[in-house]
């Protein structure tokens, strides 16, 4: 069987999405034009040999939208020969981008693909490309007569379902602060981002999400983001807990992966950096939305022949704090071992961008452990996950 590999991984250092923040005034293919532009800058690959280009994004409107993907090969000059496809599995999407991408090498489909993902959550506010779309009407309504409920509110659900309380979200969210903090102070991260070149010249290379002063107590002070009456009355359960502190930020991104079967790779006098070992997708309770990712690690950890104690590092994405609490729960994993470099309360959340985010996060992890194997895991709107192994090689 093919081997796919991961050659290079890149991603750009985080930009609050909001006006003024640092990467707002970068249209997002700019974003994602130069991103991949880095990437193949760092590696001696011809343009023209590209399969494909897969990249997630979210909203996919105005400027996110007509094929993004396409848009940025194109703006980056590649060759008009090389195709570029957009995917969206919510918050999952460019995870899922470098699952097609690793499964086409597999399957012998590609040789060298990219995989990537970016969003612009300053200039395309979440939410955009769903209007006019309620999920409380119309057909799903009849399976779900209830009413779903958004992403903040399923989040207080899992931190009463297992017990999590205020204080246990504000600890884990300034640890992942501070962790986030030490990786840069150490220099940690500077290899894995590559600059952005802002249209007043100057660039972009600090994470602006990071709070290095965050503390527990400080966070303890935040009124929870998503109390209502109507929510309070129907789940009465629920303590309100979440709020903007032990959530992950609205942010600007973009992340990109060069993959390729391991025969191409040793022809062309590239060392890959880890291969692909499994991959789980998985759906889940629509209304535990955020669950997923329990179920879709234990997937793929059988799909491997792994157990949890073989992992040596893990990403499981931070929207809310309760994600990753509740995953360690259930799955008895050492806390050392999730997201060392800090997590995307701290690092950010790019919704498109993040599932090739973390999956660079974790390559540098692992490579400078010295460990072997590393999961990641990512939950998704509409109650899905993703979850990926890669064995450093």
């Amino acid at each position: 069987m093919t081997t796919a590999v991961i050659v290079d991984a890149v991603r750009t250092a985080s930009g609050r999405g909001k006006p003024g923040g640092a990467l707002s005034s970068v249209h997002p293919v700019d974003l994602l034009q130069q991103t991949l532009r880095a990437l193949l800058g760092r590696n001696e690959v011809d343009p023209a040999t590209i399969d494909d280009v897969i990249a997630g994004c979210v909203s996919q409107t105005g400027e996110q939208a007509l094929n993004i993907a396409r848009t940025a090969v194109l703006a980056a000059g590649l060759p008009e020969s090389v195709p570029a496809t957009t995917v969206d599995r919510q918050c999952g999407s460019s995870q899922q981008a470098a699952h097609f991408a690793a499964q086409g090498v597999i399957a012998g489909a590609y040789d060298i693909v990219i995989a990537c993902g970016v969003e612009s959550m300053s200039r395309i506010p979440m939410g955009a490309s769903s209007q006019g779309q309620d999920p409380n009407v119309g057909p799903l309504a009849d399976r779900y007569p209830e009413g779903l409920i958004g992403q903040g509110v399923s989040a207080e659900l899992i931190a009463a379902h297992w017990k999590l309380s205020r204080a246990d979200l504000d600890e884990y969210s300034a640890r992942s602060h501070r962790l986030a903090a030490a990786a840069v102070q150490s220099g940690h991260l500077s290899g894995e981002i590559v600059p952005i070149t802002l249209p007043d010249g100057t660039v972009h290379l600090e994470d602006e999400t990071i709070r290095a002063t965050t503390t527990a107590e400080g966070l303890a002070g935040l009124r929870p983001s998503f109390a209502s009456p109507e929510s309070s009355a129907r789940f009465p359960q629920i303590d309100w807990s979440i709020t903007a502190g032990n959530s992950s930020p609205l942010t600007d991104a973009a992340s990109a992966v060069l993959i390729m079967s391991e025969e191409r790779a040793a022809r062309l006098g590239l060392r890959p950096r880890a291969r692909f070992h499994s991959f789980s997708v998985t759906g889940s309770d629509p209304l535990f939305m955020l669950t997923g990712v329990i179920p879709a690690t234990q997937k793929v950890l059988a799909r491997a022949g792994l157990g949890i104690d073989d992992i040596d590092t893990v990403e499981v994405n931070e929207a809310f704090a309760p994600v990753p609490l509740c995953w360690l729960r259930e799955t008895g994993a050492d806390p050392e071992r999730l997201n060392p470099s800090g997590g995307a309360i701290a690092l950010g959340h790019a919704l498109g961008a993040s599932g090739t985010r973390l999956l660079t996060t974790m390559l540098s992890n692992l490579e400078a452990s010295g460990g072997r194997y590393g999961l990641q895991t990512m939950c998704e709107g509409g109650g899905m996950a993703n979850a990926t192994i890669i064995e450093r090689m």
